[in-house]
């Protein structure tokens, strides 16, 4: 790349740099990227750039397969229903610990490499849950142990960090409601929780797909930029189907909520983060009203 290239480079970001200076971006970490320590040490970077921007990052990261590779180490298997995890009382400890002394720590660990400021937030802190039940193959409630649904956030440790400028990083556990005991949640659902909480300006999901497509099978159908209506209507026609359903219903309640656009991201890619803010074509799915 030429000196003149990199120029125009910084020069297409100018405006976004500008319009973004002060606004809170909420980033759900999740799926195959979280396994792989290149592309999460990029993602990481990217988070240092906003905060260097005058941005404010919140980030609420997943887990499921280090979960699961810890509690089969610990000799408990990994089971779902509904696509949630069953969660014993021995389990949810191993949950707690993977996300808590390993995920969280690491994620905080490399932002501080980069030169950022982070701190590493418990969910149990900042969502507040009440337990539900996992409807299995043949459509009946069956119990599933401490699996919760986020009804409520606190947000004094949300708003001390950013008023420090330091990028919280949240884990997907909260505090039952009543008990004061762990629940273990959906993390695109609380990071859709905390993100109407904190009036975030940006919901973002790095996930293992370019974005939302109409053909998910060939990645040339992606969609950049859709608005509600339009995403009612792809889920209708089944276009949008399985675990997509719950994420976009929980980005169009966002949407209605006070944020502004969710944007959808291919986190296997290098720099994705920045390729979708700061770039005029964007590399994603936005969805904005």
């Amino acid at each position: 790349m030429t000196s003149e290239s990199k120029a125009s480079v910084l020069i297409e970001a100018l405006p976004y740099l500008q319009a973004f200076r002060g606004s809170t971006f909420l980033i759900k970490m999740g799926g195959s990227a979280m396994d792989d320590p290149e592309l999460v040490r990029k993602v990481m970077r990217d988070i240092v750039f906003l905060e260097v921007a005058g941005i404010n990052p919140v980030v609420v990261h997943g887990g499921g397969k280090a979960i699961s590779k810890a509690m089969a180490e610990a000799g408990l298997e990994a089971k779902f229903i509904g696509g949630l995890r069953v969660t014993t009382p021995e389990a949810i400890s191993i949950v707690e610990k993977t996300l808590s002394s390993t995920i969280n720590p690491g994620l905080v660990d490399m932002i501080r490499d980069f030169g950022g400021k982070a701190v590493g937030v418990p969910g149990t802190d900042v969502f507040i849950g009440e337990r539900i039940k996992g409807k299995d193959e043949n459509g009946e409630m069956q119990d599933i142990g401490r699996v919760g649904q986020v009804v409520g956030c606190q947000r004094e440790k949300m708003k001390e960090a950013l008023d420090a400028n330091i990028v919280p990083v949240v884990s997907p556990l909260a505090t039952e409601l009543g008990t004061g005991k762990p629940l273990n949640v959906n993390a695109d659902l609380a990071a859709a929780a905390l993100a109407k909480d904190l009036r975030a300006s940006k919901l973002i999901y790095l996930s293992d797909v370019p974005g939302l497509m109409q053909d998910p099978s060939k990645p040339e159908t992606l969609i950049p930029s859709i608005n509600p209506a339009k995403a009612d209507e792809l889920m209708k026609d089944g276009t949008i189907s399985g675990g997509m359903i719950p994420k976009i219903n929980s980005a169009l309640d966002a949407l209605n909520n006070g944020v502004d656009k969710v944007h959808f991201i291919d986190g296997r890619r290098a720099h994705s983060l920045l390729l979708e803010i700061f770039t005029q074509s964007g590399i994603g799915t936005e969805i904005t009203k």
